[in-house]
Order: C-alpha cells, then structure tokens, then sequence
C-alpha cells in the first residue's frame, strides 16, 4: 500500500502570517490538515489559508495564523501526532481538512470517525469559543488525471462520499459549520486550469474557489 496520496515535498512550515501592526488584539488562526490545507500545486502566498487570514484582515478582523504544519500524506493520526500540540496556543478560529489519506491507505471508516472524533474534541478543549471550528469535506480526487491511480481498485467517488457522511455528521452533532469542498471539487473534470501541474492536486485558482467558500463562514463567527 502506497504510505501518501502524493510524493512527499520539503517540509513547509508557515508562521505568523498575520495583519499589519493594530491596537487591537488579534484574532489567531489554526488550519488543520493535509496536502489541501498545505495547499500542494501553488505557492505559500496562493495557499487559502494565507488568503483567509489577508482576507479577514481586509474585512477589519485582524487576524494571525499561527502555523501551518500541515503536510502531504497526513492522516487523522498524523495530524494528532503531529499537528494538534499547536492548540496550545489557543487559537480563536479553527479550520480542519482531513480524511483522503485515510481513505486512500484504506484505513477502516470506523478508525477514521474515532479519530475525527478525537481531533474535534481536543480542538473543543482549547480553543476559546467551540463554535469557531469550520470543517472542509474531501474534494473528489478521482476527477483529476492522475486521481485513478490511487484507487486500488476502489470506486473513489463512493469511498469519499462515505468519509464526508461522517464529517458532515460530527459538524450536525456538534452544531458546527462545515464547507462542501465535494462539489466544487468536481469541475477540476471539465477544466484543467483548476489543476495543479502534477495532475493529482488542485490548482492555486481551485485554492482560491474554496477560499472564497470559506471567508463569509468564517466572518460570520468571527464578528459574532
């Protein structure tokens, strides 16, 4: 079984991108995830979280993300062995993008939901409202060129489905808002300039769609 859904890259970590110097106090940023939320395919500025956090700036919420350790590859349990010790910091916003590792080394759904489980309830733990978390759902990598290869002989389509069943459960039983990355991942068919050079990964323009997905959310509970 293949170990990541893509050819692992040097290690980026990104810190503190945050608003110019302000009086006020700021809020702080937490994305959480994989090679979506690292947005592999496009440069650290194209990335929608670092698009986010401008954004939320531009719309007079002053924002900085703390970190993004994010990597390619990252399941559920690498990102609780590698990720959640940044909640220490306490963030006041939370987004959270992970699942298509586990489904692409046919980890057992039931391990993925007890792990879900377990992120989003540490999450709970330590940020200050437990409302400003947004999850993503996993984008259909099957519509994509090189997307078929890492299917193992599975329907991709089906398997995705059912993982975002269980995400989008979670965010009802916890009355919090999710972002449906599914749909808009399924124009990457029909246009080429949505994907990433390496065939497999969204492009920075697909980046930026889900951005723009993700802004209005996140003002809303930031100016409530």
């Amino acid at each position: 079984m293949l170990k990541f859904l893509f050819p692992v890259l040097p290690f980026i970590i990104i810190a503190m991108q945050s608003c110019g110097q302000t009086n006020g106090n700021k809020i702080k940023y937490l994305p959480l995830g994989d090679s979506y939320t690292i947005c592999q395919g496009a440069k650290q500025a194209e990335s929608w979280p670092v698009l986010l956090t401008k954004h939320l700036c531009d719309s007079g919420i002053q924002t900085t993300m703390l970190t993004n350790l994010a990597r390619t590859g990252y399941t559920t349990q690498d990102l609780i062995d590698n990720e959640l010790e940044q909640l220490t910091q306490n963030p006041d916003l939370v987004t959270l993008c992970i699942g298509v590792n586990d489904w692409v080394q046919n980890i057992d759904s039931g391990i993925f939901h007890t792990n879900l489980i377990y992120i989003l309830n540490e999450i709970e733990k330590h940020i200050s409202n437990k409302q400003n978390i947004i999850l993503l759902t996993i984008p259909d990598f099957s519509v994509t060129p090189q997307g078929k290869k890492y299917s193992f002989g599975r329907d991709i389509t089906k398997g995705i489905t059912e993982f975002n069943s269980i995400i989008i459960s979670e965010t009802k039983k916890r009355n919090l808002i999710y972002i449906d990355l599914f749909q808009p991942s399924l124009k990457m068919a029909a246009d080429n300039s949505l994907i990433a050079a390496d065939g497999l990964h969204p492009s920075a323009k697909e980046y930026a769609i889900w951005e723009q997905l993700i802004l209005p959310k996140a003002i809303t509970l930031m100016k409530k």
